[in-house]
């Protein structure tokens, strides 16, 4: 029997005799399975690999440590076409709890480093500023959406860390003023100079959306948008 294969056929003489190239994207779709026009799947690697073996010589075979190699090559291709799978499956979970989270979030108190809330002057308002170093003296100014200020909270000496302050609800005067928005200012003087110190003050979250890049970003009620690794404390 007159024998028309010739020896030393390999995988890359049959891929570029098989016609899959980057022009042509019809063979591609047609070995692979996919429309994945750039790269060959373990579909289409395993159909060139039996192609070389039915072009071999069978007077002059394939090398067995060539074809030992491109099996190894198959398994290798199997094993990262698994792990994508396996990511992708992951990617999926993880949108899912994240939003879960998000929806649990909404209608509740979180902690922000802000000079502004909305407050309920029904009730006492309790917040935070931050004490880089210890302090002779802090004060807490309330002032009113319109700039006025509504009350100048003392707080005498403070160590460094966090201090703590309340706000009743009412002005100079003792009278209760009107729920809104009001900004907080904490302030201390260091070598005769008034330096302002941060303030984390509670927030309700209103709604929960991501960014382009999938972070979750909280929509606080007299705030606005920050993002969830901005918040110092999620409460009730």
């Amino acid at each position: 029997m007159a024998t028309t294969s010739t020896s030393g056929v390999n995988l890359n003489d049959v891929i570029a005799s098989s016609g899959v190239s980057s022009g042509n994207a019809a063979n591609k779709k047609s070995l692979s399975g996919t429309n994945d026009n750039s790269t060959l799947g373990k579909d289409a690697f395993l159909q060139l690999l039996v192609t070389q073996m039915q072009h071999q010589n069978p007077l002059d075979p394939q090398d067995n440590g060539e074809f030992v190699a491109q099996l190894a090559q198959f398994s290798s291709l199997e094993g990262i076409t698994s792990l994508n799978e396996s990511v992708t499956n992951i990617t999926s979970a993880m949108a899912s709890s994240q939003a879960l989270q998000a929806s649990s979030l909404v209608g509740r108190s979180v902690i922000v480093q802000n000079t502004k809330a909305v407050v309920d002057t029904a009730e006492s308002f309790n917040a935070q500023f931050v004490v880089p170093q210890a302090i002779n003296e802090a004060k807490v100014t309330v002032t009113d959406k319109d700039g006025n200020t509504v009350k100048t909270i003392e707080l005498g000496e403070q160590k460094a860390g966090y201090a703590d302050f309340i706000w009743d609800g009412t002005n100079a005067k003792g009278e209760k003023v009107e729920p809104g928005t009001y900004t907080f200012t904490a302030t201390t003087t260091v070598d005769g100079k008034s330096v302002q110190m941060n303030t984390l003050l509670p927030a309700k979250v209103t709604s929960v959306s991501f960014n382009t890049t999938g972070e979750m970003v909280l929509n606080l009620a007299g705030v606005g948008k920050v993002s969830l690794s901005d918040v110092q404390t999620i409460g009730i």
